[in-house]
């Protein structure tokens, strides 16, 4: 059995860190949860509360963090377009501020440390699909700057720490990624389409519903994030997590349709600014390095996470909140 460590999940609370929490908890490490509880939720780790090697500190990490750790997983900060533009100086600070401030925590304790960036980091794409060689198409003075620019600078920051300071690193880049404990008020496509359909809403499109995406299940993307962490220590990344199957805004919504046996109608609104037109990674460096790769299909995936809201929408958990 794997020797047990100390693992600092910053982000713990939200919707990928609280699964990564469970999951190195089944493990037999000890898990420290960091979250200021932005996006993150209390209910996403309530059943993890009375865990004997599981903790929970309040904490924004563009202060200062003292803690012990042998790893560290950076997921803090708002990823979903509503979240991360509400705030913008502060998603760019959570990206800059945060990742100076968990990289002196690594100096302090020789902790490795992992970054989840994203596929943001590759703008509005002209190679597709996507390899970690291309080094992307991003507007800096977009609405999306402060997420995409701000996972830039912390990309920037991780391999500098590196070169300067022998600090060893981790970066992935975080396609779509769905499943349980997604927020219903996110603003992504994939909760917003299975809340509306649930309630027998229409089913909000943006621009002519021909833009692409890759869809992640929850369970693969955990999986890809700790062998990214337990690869030797020269592979440093960037590598791209996401399932390399692409699907239209219209084929998502058919299969949501189909698989709720809603009434829903389909709705088109206007395009956002700087809204990517095709995203779909380029996983041979992830297969060939990491021996990862997904295998929840879509369909699988959503019947799962459509379950997790119906569950929700008969507790009352859930209210509609238009993107």
């Amino acid at each position: 059995m794997e020797e047990s460590k100390k693992i600092v999940v910053t982000g713990g609370a939200g919707f990928i860190g609280s699964h990564l929490c469970e999951r190195l908890l089944a493990a037999g490490h000890e898990v420290i949860c960091v979250d200021n509880f932005y996006t993150g939720r209390k209910a996403n780790i309530a059943h993890l509360l009375d865990h004997p090697r599981f903790d929970v500190v309040r904490h924004d990490i563009t202060e200062p963090l003292v803690l012990q750790a042998d790893e560290v997983y950076n997921l803090a900060c708002p990823a979903s377009p509503g979240h991360y533009q509400a705030d913008p100086i502060h998603t760019m600070k959570t990206s800059v501020l945060g990742s100076i401030n968990l990289l002196g925590l690594a100096r302090r304790t020789g902790a490795k440390s992992l970054l989840a960036s994203t596929s943001e980091v590759y703008g509005d794409p002209l190679v597709h699909p996507q390899p970690e060689s291309y080094w992307g198409h991003v507007n800096p003075c977009g609405v999306r700057s402060c997420y995409d620019e701000g996972k830039r600078s912390a990309e920037a920051l991780y391999f500098d720490y590196h070169r300067q300071h022998g600090i060893p690193i981790k970066v992935v880049r975080i396609f779509n990624t769905y499943g349980p404990r997604m927020r219903p008020d996110d603003g992504r496509v994939v909760s917003n389409f299975i809340v509306q359909a649930l309630m027998d809403e229409p089913l909000t499109i943006y621009g002519d519903g021909q833009q692409t995406r890759s869809f992640c299940y929850v369970d693969d993307l955990v999986d890809g994030l700790m062998k990214m962490m337990a690869s030797p220590d020269e592979v440093l990344g960037p590598i791209n997590l996401g399932n390399p199957g692409e699907f239209t805004m219209l084929e998502l919504a058919e299969a949501v349709k189909r698989l709720t046996n809603s009434r829903s109608s389909i709705v088109h609104e206007p395009l956002p600014q700087d809204d990517p037109k095709r995203r779909q990674p380029d996983i041979t460096r992830a297969r060939a390095v990491l021996g990862w790769q997904p295998v929840v299909q879509l369909e699988q995936g959503l019947l799962r996470t459509i379950a997790y809201f119906e569950a929700q929408l008969s507790r009352g958990a859930v209210q509609l909140v238009a993107a």
